[in-house]
């Protein structure tokens, strides 16, 4: 061997010596002969290091996955040695690494699936024959079984048709010629090994719940077996994996009759022995159950399904131990039976006694579990508590499952469990109380009811969970001095906001815990922020009924609403995030007011005024500050101004309501307050994308009054601009174009040029080979400046804006496009592009349209349309590029549409010839073009290209 190239095995070799390794490696995979090196080094143990070791057994596994049948009868027989040489050298060398065995086991799974069928039926006799009860032997060889089970078994593993064809031969053989064998061998491992390596117990234990889904279960549904594995549930290291063995017993397909039998003798079997309260065998046991009886009610076996419910049942009292057990992992692994058990329930037609108890017996368990416990770190969540509030997750599932079972002992239970924690709550734990209440806010899911038909409708239902809100809000409990039951308190107020509107009495003392320490003002940051978004909400929904609050709130949250200057340092109350909510508060509850017009105007400026104050004093210092940590300070609390005079205008659905409001003019000195930061020449994005936004949501609220500030805006915004800025701007001027159309048309031709220009100046610019960020904002810049095109030449009104730029101009934009419809692959521009030149044939391709563009189609357009699909790049099995090409598809029809015969005899007579197609091709494509059905053409084109490639 080159044992230099060799050297570049080592991780730490360097470059060179690791490419001459990958070459080296190519040249022994391809090589005739040149492999049997490998294999001579691993028969004789030339090689101690491990790396080398690995690069033989990789050499001989290219040989047997892919060229096995290339190999003489001499050299299948010398790989079928080599390994078996190996293998008998294992028994006394000190024991390969891990990843070394690993590997071995893989080849020698690959050496079997090739030729156990044909060459090597003894292929499990010979390694038995070599390894006997040898331990590093039996490691080999029950690796090589889990190999063979991924290789021939493992349904996670995508096979082809051929490979399962194989597959299904290899097992059938198997079962015929050494299942029993094999099996025996499992049973010796197990029993000599049990005591001395646990390691090796363990893995066959794997191996035997592996195999046991498609052997004959007789082998191993057996007193001597089944007393083996017991045996090993008595044993700490070994109980998992006997565990995991006995459910893949369970789980194994089987009739529905055979499969209650075998699980009822298991039961036996365990109970006898004590190992009965197993949790994961009780839940793999009882779900098994479920789903024979399933099958059994659904071929209408009714004795047979009543012996397995039966069964099924005399499990139940186990199940509800596991599930109430004070381990929050013992009773999380018997959920999924409870489930499958309320799921049957459900169907039954009747309900016995046992079987309400035994729903009653679940949700007492149910709402036991749900409650934290005194550990429980709320300040400082870790992994504990993430893990506890998965669980909880999977008990609402449960709580749910029993609603639809029985909704009305649910609630009752609920309501016993509420009622007795809200009228004690001034002395009863937190976690009592915050059970409560959460029970309260789960049934508002778990109820089959909407959510407004909770007050309404079914006066059982409604009156009960009516009286829960009632005694929830009027009992005190929102002054609990703990912030799992403070936050439970306003989830479940806005969760029942419906009940408001009944009950509209309650309100102000809501909206007071809302506002006050309970609220917006507790000691928790994270109570305040919830607190922030949960009010809203709640206010969205009930504004009508707050008129006469609406000026006292706003006084309250006066201080909430102030803009945090950044050097001040202090703490405050809200985050700016947070502050959002409140704005948005504030001005649902001001334009949703019953006042005049002209006091929703007064009170919306005095809520935007010092918005605007502060903005136009800290833009002042922005314009002078030095240091850069100071700039962004400062250009992140402007940013916040402009979001919060932004998220005001949430309360507004149209121009007409801020005109009905009278705050047009507000927001106008909004905007003439904001517009100056657009020249601001430091922290520019942040500035721009602030002040943006505001125009986006001032184009829905003001509607044309924002036209005069647009050319000044876009001027200042496309002037020294990165991809980015660009690309957020394109989204503007498309909204514009979209909504005031023909309006917009003389601002458009002024702007239209300088934004292209601008557009393809950022394009050009260099950037980094592996510079991903910088490839992904052009790519994304490009498709923005397509659809931008797109909208333009999609208005019946705008397209001129791009006729009258002037041929140059208009030469240049048409190329951009074909350009990007042939060049980039990007097929979402690519599909994008091709629309335009559709539409474009569509408005100036016809007798009367654009000057010189008929020449523009046959010049460009049609070569466009087959040069994209034939370009490598250009995949026909990916679902994006076929819309592609359906488009593409769309653009030649519609020149065929415009042009005419003319068309067609320019393809047949010029162009495709020009390609090498052939004649009779030519005619076959011209005739579906010219058929009227576009959806024929698609499906052909896509047949022409895939042909055209091959």
């Amino acid at each position: 061997m080159d044992e230099h190239a060799l050297l570049g095995l080592n991780p730490n070799a360097d470059a060179t010596y690791r490419q001459r390794a990958l070459v080296y490696f190519e040249q022994l995979k391809e090589s005739q002969d040149a492999w049997q090196v490998c294999a001579e080094a691993l028969a004789k143990g030339l090689y101690s290091d491990d790396h080398v070791k690995f690069f033989c057994f990789q050499v001989l596994e290219h040989q047997i996955k892919f060229r096995h049948a290339e190999l003489s009868a001499v050299q299948q027989q010398l790989i079928r040695e080599t390994l078996m040489k190996w293998l008998q050298s294992q028994l006394s060398a000190q024991p390969e690494k891990a990843f070394i065995r690993n590997k071995a086991a893989q080849v020698f799974a690959l050496a079997f699936v090739t030729e156990y069928l044909t060459q090597w039926p003894k292929f499990f006799f010979d390694i038995l024959t070599v390894i006997g009860l040898n331990p590093r032997g039996v490691d080999l060889y029950l690796r090589t079984l889990m190999a063979i089970d991924a290789e021939v078994v493992d349904r996670d593993i995508l096979h082809s048709s051929e490979e399962t064809r194989r597959n299904t031969l290899i097992k059938d053989a198997m079962r015929e010629q050494c299942i029993p064998s094999l099996v025996e061998s499992w049973y010796q491992i197990l029993h000599n090994f049990q005591q001395s390596h646990f390691e090796l117990t363990c893995q066959c234990l794997e191996v035997v719940g592996a195999y046991v889904s498609w052997i004959d279960l007789n082998l191993i549904a057996n007193d001597r077996f089944v007393n083996l594995l017991l045996s090993h549930m008595s044993v700490e290291v070994l109980r998992e994996e006997a565990c995991d063995c006995l459910f893949e017993i369970v789980n194994k397909g089987m009739d529905p009759v055979d499969k209650t039998k075998l699980v009822e003798s298991l039961c036996q079997v365990l109970q006898s022995a004590g190992f009965f309260n197993v949790e994961e065998l009780v839940n793999g046991m009882g779900q098994a159950l479920v789903v024979s009886w399933t099958k059994l009610v659904k071929v209408g076996d009714l004795k047979s399904s009543q012996e397995t419910l039966q069964a099924m049942e005399a499990k139940v009292p186990l199940m509800l131990k596991l599930l109430a057990h004070e381990d929050d992992d013992i009773s999380a692994n018997i959920v999924g039976f409870c489930y499958d058990y309320l799921h049957v329930l459900k169907q039954l037609p009747l309900l016995t006694d046992q079987q309400k108890s035994n729903i009653e017996a679940i949700m007492v368990a149910v709402m036991k579990k749900l409650t934290y416990d005194d550990e429980y770190n709320f300040e400082n969540e870790g992994e504990d508590e993430a893990m506890f509030v998965e669980y909880r997750k999977q008990l609402k599932l449960l709580l749910d499952r029993l609603a639809q079972v029985s909704p009305e002992l649910l609630l009752n239970a609920v309501r016993r469990v509420f009622s007795t924690a809200m009228q004690n709550w001034q002395t009863a734990p937190f976690m009592e109380v915050e059970v409560a209440i959460r029970l309260l806010y789960m049934l508002g899911e778990a109820l089959p009811a909407s959510q407004g038909a909770h007050f309404s409708g079914d006066v059982a239902k409604a009156s009960t969970l009516q009286e829960m809100m009632r005694m929830l809000v009027t009992c005190g409990v929102s002054e609990y001095q703990h912030t799992s039951v403070t936050l439970e308190f306003f989830e479940t107020v806005v969760r029942y906001d419906k009940f408001f509107i009944v009950e509209p009495q309650h309100i102000p003392n809501v909206l007071m815990a809302f506002l006050d320490h309970r609220g917006l003002r507790h000691d928790s940051p994270k109570v305040r922020s919830r607190v922030a978004y949960l009010l809203s909400r709640y206010v969205k929904t009930l504004h009508k009924h707050m008129n006469a609050y609406i000026e006292d709130i706003l006084n309250r949250i006066q201080d909430l609403l102030e803009l945090s200057p950044p050097e001040n340092g202090c703490m405050t109350l809200l985050t700016s995030d947070d502050q959002l909510f409140v704005f948005e508060t504030a001005g649902v509850l001001i334009v949703s007011s019953e006042c005049a017009a002209d006091r929703k105007r007064d009170l919306m400026r005095s809520l935007l005024t010092p918005l605007m104050e502060r903005f136009q004093l800290l833009l002042g210092k922005l314009l002078q500050e030095q240091d850069e940590e100071r700039q962004a300070a400062l250009a992140d609390c402007l940013n916040h101004a402009v979001g919060f005079a932004s998220r005001t205008s949430k309360a507004f659905s149209n121009k007409q309501t801020v005109k009905q409001c009278g705050c047009s003019e507000v927001y106008l000195d909004c905007l003439h307050t904001f517009m100056p930061a657009l020249s601001c020449p430091v922290q520019r994005e942040v500035l721009r994308s602030g002040v943006r936004t505001f125009l986006h949501r001032m184009i829905i609220c003001l509607e044309e009054e924002v036209l005069p500030f647009i050319p000044a805006a876009s001027e200042r915004m496309l002037k020294d601009c990165e991809a980015k800025d660009l690309q957020e701007f394109i989204p503007l001027i498309n909204q514009i174009t979209t909504k005031f159309k023909g309006q917009v048309s003389p601002f458009l031709q002024q702007v239209f040029m300088p934004l292209v220009q601008a557009i393809f100046q950022v394009l050009a610019r260099p950037a980094e080979e592996n510079d991903q960020t910088a490839a992904l904002e052009k790519q994304m810049l490009r498709r923005s400046y397509f659809a931008f095109i797109q909208t333009i030449i999609s208005s019946s009104s705008m397209h001129e804006v791009i006729s009258n730029q002037g041929v140059e101009n208009i030469e240049q934009v048409l190329f951009t496009v074909i350009q990007g419809a042939v060049d980039f692959p990007d097929p979402i521009a690519q599909k994008t592009c091709f629309t335009i030149l559709s539409k474009l044939v569509e408005l100036w391709g016809g007798k009367d349209g654009l000057v010189g563009f008929p020449d523009f189609i046959y010049k460009h357009i049609v070569p466009a349309c087959f040069l994209a699909p034939l370009k490598p790049t250009f995949d026909l099995s990916d679902a994006q590029t076929i819309l592609t090409l359906s488009e593409c598809a769309l653009t030649l029809k519609m020149i065929h549409l415009k042009r005419g015969p003319e068309f067609i005899q320019y393809l047949q007579q010029e162009y495709l010839p020009s390609l090498q197609v052939s004649p009779e091709i030519i005619q076959e494509l011209c005739q579906v073009l010219q058929q009227p059905d576009s959806k024929v053409l698609k499906n052909y084109i896509k047949a022409f290209f895939q042909r055209a490639r091959l």
